[in-house]
């Protein structure tokens, strides 16, 4: 670790974590040992995954959501 707090992660572990160089929109999970880092991108994929299980085929999440709010605003209006 540098003064500055900055941790450098040599080019092998980078790789293994699917790392890029530059990349500096990184997660790190303090609740497991040892501490895992991941993109924001794989955690994004990784939720997806394990959401997908409980999707039912032609159902869409965001849709519902949207819906939902519409009827909440609609009903703000009466």
């Amino acid at each position: 670790m540098e003064k500055s707090g900055r941790v450098l992660i040599p080019v092998a572990i980078r790789r293994q974590l699917g790392l890029k160089e530059g990349e500096s929109d990184l997660l790190l999970h303090f609740d497991e040992q040892p501490v895992r880092i991941t993109t924001r991108a794989q955690a994004v994929a990784r939720i997806q995954a394990a959401a997908a299980k409980y999707a039912k085929p032609g159902e869409s999440w965001s849709e519902e959501l949207i819906a939902d709010r519409r009827r909440e605003v609609e009903a703000e209006r009466v």
